[in-house]
């Protein structure tokens, strides 16, 4: 079995796809955006907006997540500049989050692995904490409390740096790749959403990995009951058979712009490629007409239940986190400690490596707690998964983790 990672989100071969792509190639391949629009562009954002929260109703079309990034930044910036605020210049992003690999996208992440090469290149950000309960949530705080200390923490760091030169506040909906599926505590977005409007920042939620109906919604946001100004999304978008992602903004950004230079300064010659556009219209549909998100939480509830009953009591995994067909285990020496492995150990690339060998790929890293030690594995199989792939999913991560831990 082949589990896909959250790229896939229709595994590979999905005959409408194909066939989408086919036709469009076979009709106009590509047309550049400076001049031209596209019947599958047009479509593709007319059915993004419209199940997008709040008022994000304008689509700016990249080639992934990490120019989605940067193009949201510059939107940002160029916002603040048609609007009269060019000291807004800074931006306030987390620890431990990963936003892409480009050199505005590295800067506003806190992955310390990736950045370390490229530091002397990138521009100042501020990174305050992730929400990340399981670590950080004291036991004598409720979610409510370990939430309004996160937000005090944004709103100090907001006044230190000085509340007029701030332009955005970035952020993982459910954080991905370097802290593994960690959704926030109830009330917490809301309160950020409060503090971003109350000193005129910005909030750009980066919904690459866990947006597009990964965790159960289109936009993982709306299940937290706030709507940002900007959100990027790209692998649910396109589900791997082209490269594409986006970035979705509110018509206060788009008609600021508009109204002042009338366009972007910013541009790339394959922004809105047609048979890119083509392909992920095709999955968009595909995931709607299979009624795919009904799929993803039935499926994520039997997937959550199987990973608690392999490994609920297992006495290195000390967390099960994160919503719909997007969850992660972190791993640990000890349960009852929460105490790290040794990284010396790379029990992250063990299991990545025991679980190939057993035909399933799911997302191992090391490094989550402080860019050296702590381990997770993200399980984030595709929308159309069946309950015996679950099964089968759990059985073999178990046995991959299991002989990863064993080894020295």
């Amino acid at each position: 079995m082949s589990e896909a990672p959250s790229d896939s989100c229709l595994g590979h071969s999905h005959p409408a796809v194909i066939r989408a792509v086919q036709e469009q190639i076979a009709t106009l391949p590509f047309a550049h955006s400076g001049f031209f629009t596209t019947a599958p562009m047009e479509e593709l954002a007319e059915l993004i907006v419209r199940d997008a929260p709040g008022d994000l109703d304008r689509v700016f079309f990249v080639s992934g997540g990490s120019e989605a990034m940067e193009a949201a930044l510059k939107l940002a910036r160029q916002y603040y500049v048609e609007t009269g605020q060019p000291n807004r210049t800074r931006i306030i992003a987390r620890r431990q989050s990963y936003h892409g690999n480009t050199l505005g996208a590295l800067a506003a992440g806190g992955n310390p692995a990736r950045r370390s090469l490229y530091e002397p290149l990138l521009m100042r950000a501020e990174h305050v904490s992730p929400c990340y309960a399981y670590r950080d949530q004291s036991a004598a705080e409720t979610e409510e409390q370990y939430a309004e200390r996160l937000a005090q923490e944004l709103e100090r760091t907001i006044e230190s740096v000085g509340a007029d030169t701030v332009m955005a506040f970035v952020a993982e909906t459910v954080a991905g790749a370097t802290l593994g599926a960690v959704p926030p505590v109830p009330g917490y977005f809301r309160r950020i959403r409060e503090i971003c409007d109350r000193y005129g920042i910005l909030l750009i939620l980066d919904e690459v990995m866990c947006g597009m109906g990964r965790t159960g919604s289109f936009y993982a946001c709306e299940q937290d009951a706030i709507a940002p100004d900007l959100v990027i999304v790209a692998k649910g978008l396109g589900a791997g058979y082209q490269p594409i992602g986006a970035v979705v903004a509110t018509s206060l950004i788009h008609d600021a712009i508009r109204r002042g230079s009338s366009s972007l300064a910013h541009g790339h010659t394959y922004l809105g490629h047609a048979t890119a556009c083509a392909a992920a219209l095709a999955v968009q549909k595909a995931i709607r007409a299979e009624g795919l998100l009904d799929n993803v939480r039935r499926r994520g509830a039997e997937l959550r239940a199987a990973l608690e009953e392999r490994f609920g009591n297992h006495h290195h995994v000390g967390n099960i986190r994160g919503r719909g067909l997007f969850l992660g285990l972190e791993l640990v020496r000890d349960r009852a400690s929460k105490e790290p492995f040794d990284p010396g150990r790379k029990i992250a690339a063990k299991v990545k490596a025991e679980a190939m060998a057993r035909g399933l790929i799911c997302y191992p890293m090391g490094g989550i707690i402080d860019g050296k030690r702590g381990d997770h594995a993200i399980v984030a199989p595709p929308f159309n998964v069946t309950g015996a792939q679950i099964d089968e999913a759990a059985d073999k991560l178990g046995q991959a983790i299991d002989a990863a831990i064993g080894r020295v």
